[in-house]
């Protein structure tokens, strides 16, 4: 069975096994320690914006193995309501653990903790050469067409 859950701290090995394959795809293979460290006490920390969000399968006896999803959210406060609004920032399921129709119970737990604490929205971006998550996405929302512009300062 598969229970999606707030991330604890016994679930971090199982976490940063998952993150290290997503930033080696998304072409950041060399993160630091530090900054790996620092993400997790962010998610730890309750008063912070960001929130992980795990898939965890419940029959997997490792907790290391037992982490099969994560999702990354920030909380943010949005200028056309007082509501707070949800960016997904990560989003990832074990390559092991795809095509199982994880992702969208996820992003059904993460569109229940939206309604639940009333956030406005939960919204995010993917790469536009990201065919298969699309196809997951287009299933579950509305694609906005936008363009986005950034600036690296660092």
């Amino acid at each position: 069975m598969i229970d999606i859950q707030h991330a604890e701290p016994c679930h971090r090995a199982g976490w940063e096994r998952l993150w290290r394959q997503n930033i080696i795809q998304f072409g950041a293979p060399d993160m630091p320690d530090d900054v790996i460290d620092g993400l997790w006490q962010r998610i730890l920390d309750p008063d912070h914006p960001m929130q992980a969000w795990l898939a965890l399968d419940d029959d997997q006896d490792d907790d290391n193995q037992s982490v099969i999803g994560l999702a990354h959210l920030i909380i943010h406060p949005h200028t056309f309501t007082l509501r707070n609004v949800a960016y997904l920032e990560d989003f990832w399921v074990s390559p092991d653990h795809r095509s199982r129709g994880i992702g969208g119970l996820m992003m059904d737990a993460l569109q229940e903790q939206a309604k639940q604490n009333n956030w406005l929205r939960l919204y995010w971006l993917t790469a536009s050469d990201n065919h298969g998550a699309q196809r997951l996405y287009d299933r579950l929302a509305k694609r906005v067409y936008s363009v986005l512009y950034k600036i690296d300062t660092a």
